[in-house]
């Protein structure tokens, strides 16, 4: 809303067309952080390479110092048990429904559950 940007959170959940409204490279980069999140080596392979052609080096190597430090992050967050905040507002709701998020296993742990 900052920017004025058109996004499409489905993005989020894997759907190309989605990751590619409104952020350069947005599908080559769900591509890739996909990849990585699910561990596949041979997914990671050819999406690096397409972030790669399509975006150049600097954006690949951005891109994976993002999903480093996120993943460095979350950890760390997890294991002393940072709080999510306001877990109840009409915004946060509005977002997980329109990302069915409660189908993962993790959302057993979100404060919502929890009170």
């Amino acid at each position: 809303m900052t920017t004025e940007t058109e996004v499409d959170l489905q993005g989020v959940n894997g759907d190309a067309a989605g990751a590619a409204t409104g952020i350069e490279h947005g599908a080559e980069l769900m591509s890739f952080a996909e990849s990585l999140a699910q561990r596949d080596e041979y997914g990671l392979a050819r999406s690096r390479t397409a972030l790669r052609q399509a975006a150049g080096d600097k954006v690949l190597v951005d891109a994976a110092g993002v999903a480093a430090n996120f993943q460095r992050m979350v950890r760390i967050a997890d294991s002393i048990g940072i709080p999510f905040d306001n877990m109840q507002s009409d915004f946060v709701n509005s977002i997980q429904t329109e990302l069915n998020l409660t189908r993962f296993a993790s959302a057993q742990h979100s404060l919502a559950d929890i009170q």
